[in-house]
């Protein structure tokens, strides 16, 4: 297990965590867990974690902090978020605060495996693309630099979040492309599950608040009713 990815399970319920490691070291992961948000926000500030499958009802620092302050580290960790609320606020909240996928308790240890496994699919594609693409690209005023993970437009600077950069490169790579809600779900990331398609819409629409001269008129990112989005430069709207 030289090569095995650590995880980091930060989870108060005793039974659960439990259940968990079991599932995953099954699967050759390494896994630690932390019982608070303390303790868990200290242990992944030390770093080395492949990933982080975090809860957002702790004791102490809750999950919803955790996560903010992940996503305010170099590093880029991918977040699996776990909770028993249910409902679609809760859900959305998490995952624009940058949590790469949610689960709503209770839960199949099974699916959960299936999503940490996802995750790092996509991760390593997301990889090779970067390797592929080391050089700058340029689309008119924009610019990104996949490396450094930098957006600039009309040479200043754009602050997107880890999953609004990775969509935005998954678009300007295939202009003229279109792809659905639930494409994007798979490929940007890395899973497709019916009811999330509303997370897709609401980065699109904070993406076109940054990048677009009207967000109500938007020239870049195009909604190809009934199919779907797709991106193209400002003056190249035909379909």
């Amino acid at each position: 297990m030289e090569n095995a990815r650590n995880l980091l399970v930060v989870e108060d319920d005793c039974h659960i965590a439990e259940l968990l490691q079991l599932h995953l070291q099954d699967e050759g992961f390494r896994v630690t867990h932390a019982a608070d948000g303390e303790r868990g926000m200290a242990l992944l500030e030390q770093g080395g974690w492949d990933a982080l499958i975090l809860d957002l009802m702790l004791p102490g620092i809750d999950g919803l902090e955790i996560c903010r302050r992940a996503r305010n580290m170099t590093r880029y960790t991918p977040i699996i978020m776990i909770s028993a609320r249910s409902s679609e606020v809760h859900r959305v909240l998490g995952l624009e605060l940058g949590a790469d996928d949610y689960l709503a308790k209770p839960f199949s240890m099974l699916e959960l495996v299936a999503r940490v496994k996802a995750l790092f699919r996509r991760q390593e594609a997301m990889g090779k693309n970067l390797r592929l693409d080391a050089g700058l690209l340029t689309l008119g005023e924009l610019q990104i630099d996949p490396i450094a993970r930098e957006v600039r437009l009309s040479q200043q600077s754009v602050d997107l979040t880890p999953r609004e950069f990775d969509l935005l490169f998954h678009f300007a790579r295939h202009p003229g492309k279109v792809f659905s809600r639930l494409q994007l779900l798979d490929l940007v990331w890395g899973y497709q599950h019916d009811g999330y398609e509303h997370t897709v819409n609401t980065h699109i629409n904070r993406l076109r608040v940054k990048i677009e001269r009207d967000p109500a008129a938007p020239e870049r990112i195009l909604t190809v009713w009934g199919k779907g989005y797709k991106f193209v430069l400002p003056g190249e709207h035909s379909a």
